[in-house]
């Protein structure tokens, strides 16, 4: 007879890669955002300014130029590390603030898969529309998955491709030209991962 998974502490969540890759850089992160903070930016600022740089990036991407596209999505990454890391720095994190920059994070990526859709759409390519839409799906559903089962008081920081490798799987190849590799990886371990998340909900809630 198998020995019964353990709940986890609630009290020490599991990071997320993005949650590691902040404490990880961390040193390097705070005089940056130090910087930042005295030449008069804010994190909200940040945060909108990372926001319209994936526009752009998507709004090239709409137009066939990928890999100017995947360098705007590369630049603008660590936006998304350095508007916390000056709200900790100011004593002003909040939860609205969480709010805002998960929601911006999601509206960023979606946009890059619009953008990706309509210049296959004008190509006339089905499968790889059928890739952003699958790719789509999976990405909506890892968020979903980790934002419904917290909500329950569920640990859910599990999973192959959470939205820091889907980032550094999508820019880079993005920049290399080869945006049907990334869509692949992406639809399927996107996929992949919600099912992860799904799984690991299920045992925890049956060990409760």
């Amino acid at each position: 007879m198998s020995a019964p998974v353990p709940v986890p502490d609630p009290a020490k969540p599991r990071l997320t890669p993005t949650d590691w890759m902040r404490r990880r850089f961390k040193g390097a992160l705070d005089p940056i955002a130090g910087a930042l903070i005295k030449v008069g930016l804010t994190p909200n600022l940040m945060t909108g300014l990372g926001f319209l740089l994936s526009v752009a990036g998507a709004a090239l991407l709409s137009q066939g130029w990928l890999t100017w596209g995947g360098l705007l999505l590369l630049i603008a990454g660590p936006f998304d590390a350095l508007d916390g890391a000056m709200a900790r720095l100011l004593g002003q994190p909040t939860q609205f603030g969480a709010f805002v920059d998960s929601v911006t994070d999601r509206w960023s990526e979606m946009l890059v898969f619009l953008g990706l859709l309509y210049f296959y759409l004008q190509r006339g390519d089905s499968l790889a529309c059928i890739l952003v839409l699958v790719a789509t799906m999976g990405s909506v559903m890892v968020s979903y998955t980790k934002a419904r089962g917290e909500a329950l008081g569920f640990d859910v920081n599990v999973g192959v491709l959470t939205r820091m490798e889907r980032y550094l799987v999508l820019a880079p190849l993005l920049v290399l030209n080869l945006p049907l590799v990334a869509l692949w990886i992406v639809a399927v371990l996107a996929n992949v991962t919600a099912l992860q998340r799904a799984l690991h909900v299920r045992r925890q809630s049956r060990q409760k």
